[in-house]
């Protein structure tokens, strides 16, 4: 293997000092020496060391933000968790949306804080909740969101653990997950939900993701957590059909209109001086069909601009200039 390969593989080795793949990783560092790659072996075993002290620190970390009884399963294999907390401090939760959109996800806000009442009367908040619509509307940020105003800890699946090449163990990684946290109220994140729930039908994979999807359906009829779950995808024609059914809401995030766009700009140039030649009504008609992430960045790119050119006043060339370098992202 080329040394460039090593460093990239050494890179995403994640773990303690006493896992198999640790291991594993010190004994091609010691081949490396006996070759004579003393420099290369240096650098593998620098690498190494950074990785398990970091892991090391998140295993810490993780302890402090989870209560005593709440561990985070692993994948068998590396150890590696399968799904990460997110502190609160760093969750975004100030959202701009359409009055329909924001109803939607203050009902369910509502109905989670006001669940005992509910239960009083033998009803069920909302708990299952799929948010699909294009990459960059918010539906990551409004899990978030979710979890900042209900006042529940955030984690995300990690599904590069959760997925394994051998048989059976995606699965199981899944169901450990689903366990760990019955009785651990929290909000769950499935980011990028398609990615596991893919239709059984239509050609797809009959093997492993098919035995996923069909565990996952098992899972979602039986989920009692006193949590939340979100999941997220950009493609609601992708997902398996009898996963749709189990959820108990679904809402598309759509592309903002006009009137949250001027607002996202607003929002997002707050800091600085817009020349009163700007009409932010016509700036944002020019950007309908821009995704929130995208406006957002075009404004910032504007205010980068004025800045660089020693201006104290944003003006509409800043914005110009900065559309029309964004423009290859809104194809």
């Amino acid at each position: 293997m080329n040394q460039d390969l090593l460093v990239r593989l050494f890179r995403s080795i994640e773990g303690e000092a006493t896992d198999d793949i640790v291991k594993v990783a010190e004994k091609i560092i010691v081949d490396e020496e006996a070759k004579g790659h003393v420099k290369l072996a240096s650098k593998l075993k620098d690498i190494l060391n950074k990785n398990i002290g970091s892991y090391s620190s998140f295993k810490k970390e993780l302890k402090t933000l989870l209560p005593n009884n709440v561990n985070i399963p692993t994948d068998n294999r590396f150890k590696i968790p399968l799904a990460d907390v997110i502190e609160r401090d760093y969750l975004r939760h100030e959202m701009i949306l359409s009055p329909d959109i924001e109803d939607k996800i203050l009902r369910i806000e509502k109905e989670y804080v006001a669940r005992e009442r509910l239960a009083h009367y033998g009803l069920k908040p909302k708990q299952k909740i799929l948010l699909y619509g294009a990459s960059g509307c918010g539906k990551s940020m409004t899990a978030e969101r979710i979890a900042w105003n209900v006042g529940l800890p955030f984690l995300k699946v990690r599904f590069e653990a959760i997925i394994s090449s051998y048989l059976g163990e995606s699965a199981s990684n899944l169901k450990k997950l689903f366990q760990a946290l019955e009785n651990y109220p929290c909000v769950v994140l499935l980011d990028e939900f398609d990615f596991i729930a893919k239709s059984r039908g239509e050609g797809n994979d009959v093997g492993e993701m098919h035995r996923l999807v069909n565990m996952l359906l098992g899972l979602m009829e039986d989920y009692k957590s006193q949590g939340i779950l979100v999941a997220t995808t950009n493609f609601n024609g992708i997902i398996d059909n009898a996963l749709f059914r189990r959820f108990d809401e679904i809402i598309e995030m759509p592309k903002p209109e006009p009137a949250e766009i001027e607002r996202l700009l607003i929002s997002s140039l707050f800091a600085f001086n817009l020349s009163q030649q700007i009409k932010l009504s016509a700036v944002a008609e020019k950007m309908r069909g821009f995704s929130a992430a995208l406006i957002v960045k075009v404004a910032q790119d504007a205010a980068k601009n004025c800045v660089i050119a020693g201006k104290k006043v944003i003006e509409q060339e800043h914005l110009d200039h900065s559309l029309k370098e964004n423009a290859f992202f809104n194809k």
